[in-house]
């Protein structure tokens, strides 16, 4: 059988996802890959093998996965025809690659045409793809990084205490990143699903205001909630110097590393009630709890969205 490789290894959600597989299995039978050969060396040096990879290089990705059985493909950090066809790309590597299964880090709710949300085309897009490809897969449904709105928390706290988007009353299962990177080593590993989707959802269906309160209860802090529109959250994000999107330039160190148009289409969703899903797939995929948005608000230095890591070309 030939080795588990995962794409992103270099990224924020893929180096914790190497790391929870360096603790599943033994590390001659890993490929790691990224673009960033500085930050691959730390595996490298561990004798696992690595490869700098370029999405737009599609013999050169069919020769990084070659010797691969599954390979675990995380999405692109950008949005649009240019992250569409960076994933068709790797897919198609995979293909002429030989390799047996892709899992691939999808969004909640990625096929359902009414969700507003920008982000879940380019998802839709690509789990057909690999459908059409007649490779097995896993797609992770992944719910929303809580440490995107941890962060934006603290943003606000600094403020005028008035955390202000247009989520409204929407209701979402947030979930760790370092939970999404854990479902990532656990489905590379298993051999339990073939065909499957999976939705990586938190342990618990809130409002953004329960989330908040969750936040005042373990800093003292009194934030507070208010709604605004879509225009006036767009708004919010141009003034913060946020792009519109992800062919923009960002910020150096900003706190929403993320284009605008991802963010307030995303809240959209949430509003319209189009994010509500919620299962135990996490639970039966590893076998344990999800975190809690609790237990990261009383950690938070180690629940933050960090800096923005894509370097596309």
């Amino acid at each position: 059988m030939g080795k588990l490789l995962l794409t992103g290894a270099d990224g924020n959600l893929g180096k914790q996802a190497a790391k929870y597989l360096l603790e599943l299995v033994d590390k001659d039978k890993l490929i790691f890959c990224g673009y960033n050969q500085e930050s691959l060396k730390e595996f490298t040096k561990q004798g696992i093998e690595t490869h700098v990879t370029n999405f737009n290089d599609r013999e050169g990705l069919a020769e990084a996965f070659a010797n691969a059985d599954k390979i675990a493909l995380i999405s692109m950090p950008f949005v649009g025809k240019k992250r569409q066809n960076a994933h068709k790309n790797a897919v198609d590597a995979a293909k002429k690659a030989n390799v047996r299964q892709i899992i691939y880090t999808s969004l909640v709710n990625a096929a359902d045409e009414s969700n507003p949300s920008v982000e879940k085309i380019d998802h839709a897009f690509t789990e057909d793809y690999i459908r059409q490809t007649g490779l097995d897969y896993i797609f992770l449904r992944n719910s929303q990084y809580a440490e995107a709105m941890i962060t934006n928390y603290f943003t606000f706290a600094k403020m005028d205490g008035v955390l202000k988007n247009s989520q409204g009353s929407g209701k979402m299962a947030y979930i760790s990143r370092k939970d999404c990177a854990k479902a990532i080593a656990y489905s590379l590993v298993s051999e339990q699903y073939h065909e499957s989707i999976l939705n990586i959802n938190g342990p618990q269906l809130m409002t953004i205001s329960e989330f908040i309160e969750y936040g005042n209860q373990a800093t003292g802090n009194h934030v507070t909630y208010e709604e605004l529109t879509d225009e006036e959250n767009y708004a919010i994000f141009d003034s913060m110097g946020v792009p519109r999107t992800t062919d923009g330039k960002f910020k150096e160190d900003s706190e929403a590393p993320f284009s605008s148009e991802g963010m307030v289409t995303f809240a959209q969703a949430i509003r319209l009630g189009k994010m509500d899903i919620f299962t135990d797939d996490f639970k039966n995929l590893t076998g344990q709890e999800p975190l809690t948005v609790q237990y990261m608000f009383e950690h938070a230095d180690d629940f933050q969205i960090g800096e923005r890591h894509s370097k596309d070309n």
